[in-house]
């Protein structure tokens, strides 16, 4: 979880938004919670992809695709905003900030870029479980959106876990504007 920066009273009353305890430790339950939600729902993706991939069962394979249609849709997609909304609530509302440190600013940006890639990626999801509910398999067109789709759900746990060390480890290192700051705070 976050552990808030040492800033006495008189900084943390020069932030432009400051949550009050009761509400920072709310926002941060709900980052963590969407946070760990969007993780967990990609690794579902990735089972039910290889499920898709790797089973002779004709029921199986649409099954799988047209579940990984229903989990994109319902819970990766509004999990992964809220897992942005909840951060970007996050650094805005606590010393943090979303510009004073690196990794704050880079936990932003791998979110923000996977979101995009999910974006991309929904027309596809639609494809395969479009071909999975046809009468005939089309076996070679669904292999291959099937392999892109676990690929792109294995780089979208691994690009995800990189913010998860960086919560973890808050690597040191503040940005020009952080700096700037805490020269102007004393």
């Amino acid at each position: 979880a976050h552990e808030e920066p040492t800033t006495s009273r008189e900084e943390s009353s020069t932030m432009s938004i400051t949550l009050t305890p009761g509400l920072r430790k709310f926002a941060l339950t709900a980052h963590i919670t969407s946070s760990v939600g969007w993780l967990g729902s990609i690794a579902a993706f990735l089972a039910l992809a290889i499920a898709g991939l790797t089973s002779h069962d004709a029921q199986i394979i649409r099954a799988a695709y047209l579940a990984m249609d229903l989990t994109a849709r319902f819970v990766i997609v509004p999990l992964a905003f809220a897992s942005l909304l909840t951060g970007l609530v996050q650094s805005l509302g606590t010393p943090w900030g979303l510009f004073r440190h690196y990794w704050v600013f880079a936990k932003f940006l791998l979110s923000t870029f996977a979101i995009i890639i999910l974006l991309t990626k929904m027309e596809l999801i639609a494809y395969a479980a479009q071909l999975a509910a046809e009468t005939i398999l089309p076996r070679a067109d669904l292999r291959a959106a099937g392999m892109q789709l676990a690929v792109h759900a294995a780089g979208g746990l691994l690009v995800l876990l990189v913010p998860v060390m960086l919560s973890v480890y808050k690597p040191r290192g503040l940005t020009p504007y952080g700096r700037r700051k805490q020269h102007e705070q004393h």
